[in-house]
């Protein structure tokens, strides 16, 4: 069988690892299109801590750890996850707060990946991650800390998912893809003039899924949401395990990675199509509010600004499943726990 995954983000790289592992014969086709979310966004794996619940995202968090030990029998050992818990900063207002601790500690307890939920103080807080501030200013209230939330760096889980499902024979094609159906099904792609017949088509273009999936009939509601996300380097810094920060309600963010980077976002900009500048505003937002949750950044070297394209249904909640005979929309699991 002949599977044609369209999109080499994160969700494309997933899907066509787990098709060849299981035996299939799979092509991924990538048009590496300049604002795809998987090049820039954070990597958040906390399903439990949002305003939603989210079920997918949780079996996701929960598919971690095999995906990961399937890669090392591949030989890919650094693929940019590590576990570092989560701070959720609670807000002042005893009520708001009591029920964001009502909510997280139920969603934990059903759920033994989510490591154990324990309230710190802003001493505490302070420690784990010490850009909030000290004793005199910064963050000065409690938080929740979930020891089983982890950071993730797409683009190395990405390239490693392309590198592993190479060593199982998948054959990876540069250049957009267009949908060749006849009689009601679709036959496979045709990418640079070259047709690739295909028993079945995943459609992984996120974003850009409307424009692949409109000529042959498939009409879906996504629309790209601009997310710029700054990159700030604080020298000197050990930042390898600072866990991931969450100031409750705000939608934003502040991650780290092993270099002294610290990740803070993001937009949530509707109605930009797909244009993919940085902007004044946009960074001035991001910046913001991170140096208000964590003054200690006030000094930090500014790297770059990333910006992507989530692709945003009507009620926020990913796509699955088949449109016509023989043509699948698949999302996977282990993608959709990755937020940013």
């Amino acid at each position: 069988m002949r599977v044609v995954v369209i999109g080499a983000g994160i969700v494309g790289a997933a899907a066509a690892y787990e098709l060849v592992r299981a035996g299939a014969e799979a092509v991924l086709v990538d048009a590496a299109h300049q604002g795809r979310a998987t090049a820039a966004g954070a990597g958040i794996i906390s399903p439990w801590t949002g305003r939603a619940e989210d079920p997918l995202g949780v079996a996701g968090a929960g598919y971690y750890p095999g995906l990961l030990a399937a890669l090392a029998e591949d030989g890919r050992y650094d693929v940019g996850h590590r576990t570092v818990g989560a701070l959720v900063l609670l807000p002042p207002d005893e009520t708001a707060a009591e029920q964001i601790r009502a909510r997280v500690t139920a969603r934990a307890a059903a759920d033994p990946h989510a490591g154990e939920v324990t309230t710190v103080d802003a001493a505490e807080a302070r420690r784990l991650f010490p850009a909030l501030g000290h004793s005199g200013s910064g963050f000065q209230g409690t938080a929740l800390h979930l020891s089983g939330a982890a950071r993730l760096d797409g683009r190395r889980l990405r390239a490693a998912l392309v590198a592993a499902a190479e060593r199982h024979g998948l054959r990876v094609l540069s250049g957009t893809a267009s949908l060749e159906a006849r009689d009601g099904r679709v036959r496979g792609v045709t990418v640079g003039g070259e047709p690739v017949p295909a028993d079945a088509v995943v459609a992984a273009a996120g974003a850009w899924s409307p424009a692949l999936l409109g000529p042959a009939g498939v009409h879906i509601d996504v629309v790209p949401q601009r997310g710029q996300i700054a990159h700030l380097r604080l020298p000197g810094a050990d930042t390898a395990n600072w866990p991931v920060v969450l100031p409750g309600g705000s939608g934003h963010y502040l991650l780290t990675f092993d270099d002294s980077r610290v990740v803070v976002g993001a937009t949530r900009e509707d109605g930009t199509g797909f244009d993919h500048r940085v902007t004044a505003g946009g960074l001035a937002e991001v910046l913001r509010h991170a140096l208000t949750v964590a003054p200690g950044l006030a000094d930090a070297t500014h790297l770059e600004t990333r910006v992507g394209f989530r692709p945003t249904s009507p009620d926020g909640q990913p796509l699955l499943g088949a449109r016509l005979p023989r043509w699948t929309a698949w999302w996977s699991r282990a993608a959709s726990a990755q937020r940013a």
